[in-house]
């Protein structure tokens, strides 16, 4: 009996992992991704699936699993991949044992992210397959063939979807599950020790089998090419969720051939042979002009190529039916008219958040220095950008508010405030503390604690109830680590510590800790209805 489910991108991603017999799965939340690792844990709770300190972490795990004969994802949003390029790069020059999927949920449009780079110039970098889905149910099928892909070219596969993909939902189709890997952890020690001689000869190897790479695109299920009848005016190239962008259109009715990229190294045989057919070639990808510009490589500047270089296609953000439509030469259709008079409502921080409180005490003790910066981070807490509060004055990465406060203190600036959160401080402040502290650099850093992740929905903070022990081992003097409870009747408190910490010549932390108010209205629902 076929089972059908109607699950998210996101959804079918994870259920293609569990039945193609993963053994655990490695992340750090960050939207579009997060909700992979959520749907293993409710729904496969055998697999091994807690939360990663960060994406760098979270890669060299999945690693050490595969290193031990098992298959292992990685998962994480596309400005994941930057913290994990060292290990993810590596990863392909020491090979792989068990296979290993490093799946990368890119957000063009920035909906949730800071920016929108391309995830599949990381796959091209570090010279392995890349799958790209076009459909919930290719999402699902793709992780079975990338899992056997990767063992049989012995490389770890990067899978590549977009927000609108990994937030929509469709009927999938699943197949029986497979079995899990038997450990058989790794023998031969040569091509994992990556010592200057045994990494030439594995950089070699990785050289030698991009032939393979290739061959292996040119006759992937997932490449497809709808033939024209006869020479077209004008074919399309259409790539992962671009291809359904293209079909809304009906390309047939046009008479546009389709060539389908869902798998790259990009298949050039296929590219050469379908350009001899058309007299010139739309590229559509949801993303930066890679494909767009390998293929004006590969024919050369004499052939017509539009897209997004050229004006056909916007240059930046998601594509839509629409102006893919356009491009096509397909005239739009009608719209429903934008509302009048409508007030945009920007995101803001909830009623009864800790972080509120925070933000009042600091801008309160900042408002009586003239040279005050507040430094921000990532994290629901950057709201605190946005009206009433506009009480940061950085966000750049995850962990830059300390190190940008050391900066900005080491060249004179006082007070240098950095702010970040309890998630985001394990995931990359604790080495810019240091960093602070072994410089004696003159900042306060306000680590506003609210016991959870909350901006990608609540998930496990990696260092709750530990930021005292943390900051004191890192060197912080014990008693300038303060912590306070952020509420309204505890302000003169905490703007007088706040104070103190401003005037103290060192490094000083304070941790303002109560529990998000929605995940605590959560645990008390569940208490009620328990």
């Amino acid at each position: 009996m076929i089972q059908r489910r109607l699950l998210l991108g996101d959804e079918a991603v994870a259920q293609g992992a569990v039945d193609a017999g993963i053994s655990g799965v490695y992340a750090y939340p960050g939207t579009p991704s997060t909700e992979i690792t959520e749907y293993i844990q409710t729904h496969a709770p055998q697999i091994r699936s807690r939360w990663a300190t960060n994406e760098k972490t979270a890669m060299e795990s999945a690693l050490g699993m595969s290193y031990a004969g098992k298959r292992a994802l990685v998962c994480m949003k596309h400005v994941g991949m930057n913290v994990a390029a060292d290990a993810f790069v590596n990863s392909a020059i020491t090979g792989i044992n068990g296979g290993l999927v490093v799946l990368a949920a890119d957000d063009p449009s920035m909906h949730s992210s800071q920016n929108e780079q391309d995830s599949r110039f990381y796959g091209k970098f570090a010279m392995i397959p890349i799958l790209e889905p076009s459909s919930q149910q290719e999402a699902y099928d793709m992780m079975r063939h990338a899992f056997a892909l990767s063992e049989e070219l012995r490389l770890p596969v990067l899978m590549r979807v977009v927000t609108r993909l990994a937030h929509s939902r469709a009927g999938v189709e699943l197949t029986s599950p497979k079995e899990q890997n038997a450990l058989n952890a790794e023998c031969d020690r040569t091509h994992w020790v990556l010592l200057p001689g045994n990494a030439r000869r594995q950089y070699a190897s990785l050289v030698e089998k991009q032939p393979k790479l290739v061959e292996a695109s040119e006759n992937s299920p997932y490449n497809t090419l709808a033939k024209p009848q006869s020479k077209a005016k004008m074919g399309v190239v259409a790539c992962g969720i671009g291809y359904n962008y293209v079909m809304e259109n009906a390309p047939e009715k046009l008479g546009i051939p389709v060539l389908k990229i869902s798998q790259y190294p990009l298949p050039s045989q296929s590219i050469k042979a379908f350009a001899a057919e058309c007299d010139s070639i739309l590229v559509v990808e949801d993303g930066q002009p890679m494909v767009e510009e390998q293929i004006g490589a590969l024919l050369g500047c004499d052939y017509e190529l539009k897209g997004r270089l050229t004006g056909a296609l916007p240059r930046m953000g998601e594509l839509t039916p629409d102006n893919v439509g356009l491009a096509m030469g397909v005239e739009p259709k009608p719209s429903f008219v934008e509302a009048q008079n409508v007030v945009v409502r920007p995101p803001a921080l909830c009623q009864g958040c800790g972080h509120r409180d925070v933000y009042n005490a600091l801008n309160k003790v900042a408002a009586e220095y003239a040279d005050a910066r507040i430094f921000g981070d990532i994290g629901c807490y950057t709201l605190g950008a946005l009206p009433p509060f506009r009480a940061i004055d950085s966000c750049v990465d995850m962990g830059a508010s300390i190190t940008m406060a050391k900066g900005a203190a080491d060249a004179g600036l006082h007070p240098a405030i950095a702010v970040i959160g309890d998630s985001t401080f394990t995931h990359s402040g604790m080495t810019g503390l240091l960093d602070a502290v072994n410089d004696g650099s003159r900042i306060t850093v306000i680590i506003s604690d609210n016991l959870t992740t909350a901006m990608t929905g609540g998930q496990d903070s990696a260092g709750t109830n530990k930021f005292e022990a943390i900051c004191i081992a890192l060197g912080v003097e014990p008693e300038h680590v303060r912590v306070v409870e952020p509420l309204p009747k505890n302000m003169a408190k905490i703007t007088a510590i706040i104070r103190e910490e401003i005037d103290y010549e060192g490094v000083s932390v304070i941790i303002p800790r109560r529990e998000c108010i929605q995940t605590l209205s959560r645990k008390m629902r569940q208490q009620k209805l328990k």
